[in-house]
């Protein structure tokens, strides 16, 4: 079973690094520092809002849960936040969270997926921890997806349909397209 395992981290380092994020970076560039912080009502979260409590969700589960280093997350403030913290700031922490997760995932052997550990009180295997943040970080890029489209109004161009099959395109700046 290593092959599978190894096959397992392989794509959920590459699901978050270069499909996930990727995409939020298109978003990035398409959103003012103002835009980051709107939100449709009291009770709904900013894309700042869902990339703090992102970059927190993924340093907690798979960096300090999984890689066992301190714990030091506060969910609630992740959601309280209202300062206006610039989308450049913002997008660095994410990428930072994501070379550390990066890092703790290459560490891993396939024997550690089946290892247990106890995350926001949950026992959990490794592989569960790492699904749970691949899929977490899956929703919450399209809730940034979408409020990017209600914000600006336009076709985020993730693929190009110039030929028979669609073709990844969110790896491009959207400068490089035009």
């Amino acid at each position: 079973m290593p092959e599978v395992s190894e096959n397992f981290l392989a794509k959920a380092r590459a699901l978050l690094a270069e499909e996930y994020l990727p995409k939020i970076e298109r978003c990035m560039e398409r959103l003012t520092d103002d835009d980051v912080w709107w939100r449709a009502g009291e009770a709904s979260n900013s894309v700042g809002n869902l990339l703090l409590h992102m970059a927190g969700n993924a340093r907690q589960w798979i960096v300090s849960g999984v890689g066992r280093a301190p714990d030091e997350r506060d969910r609630q403030s992740e959601f309280d936040e209202r300062r206006a913290i610039s989308k450049t700031e913002l997008l660095a922490r994410l990428k930072n969270t994501l070379d550390e997760v990066d890092r703790t995932l290459a560490g891993l052997n396939s024997s550690a997926l089946l290892e247990t550990r106890s995350i926001q009180g949950y026992d959990v295997t490794v592989l569960e921890a790492v699904f749970h943040v691949v899929e977490h970080f899956s929703m919450h890029t399209g809730q940034i997806i979408l409020l990017t489209k209600m914000l600006k109004s336009g076709d985020m161009r993730f693929y190009d349909f110039s030929s028979d099959a669609p073709k990844e395109n969110w790896k491009k700046s959207l400068e490089s397209e035009v």
